[in-house]
């Protein structure tokens, strides 16, 4: 059917893949808020539970470390089970958009936009 049109027919096919990865991108975004990551500190006395997209959805803290007199050292747990949740949010997302693109040929490093 599109034979005759040359470089037209390529354009169609683009267009229909660019809009079959808009879907799957879509689907993996969605994805992306049900898979959890969990981040720690102070060896597991705190713990930071993170989407997959980076939000923050749950805290652990061990009661053993409510101590007025290390307030600071408890703030700085928390901080850092937040940080490490969320690299590893960024980590897990980063897999789930390679497992997507590995087919399209891409450069490595590239990424899509909006990731």
């Amino acid at each position: 059917m599109l034979k005759g049109l040359g470089g037209l027919g390529d354009m169609a096919k683009l267009m229909k893949q660019a809009q079959e990865m808009q879907g799957k991108m879509a689907e993996m975004q969605e994805s992306l808020n049900a898979i959890t990551v969990m981040g720690e500190s102070g060896a597991g006395l705190v713990k930071a539970t993170a989407t997959a997209k980076g939000e923050l959805i749950g805290l652990e803290i061990d009661p053993s470390i409510f101590n007025p007199e290390k307030k600071e050292v408890v703030e700085d747990l928390i901080l850092a089970a937040i940080k490490d949740a969320q690299a590893k949010a960024q980590d897990r997302s980063q897999e789930e958009m390679a497992k997507l693109t590995e087919g399209l040929g891409l450069p490595p490093g590239m990424q899509m936009p909006g990731m």
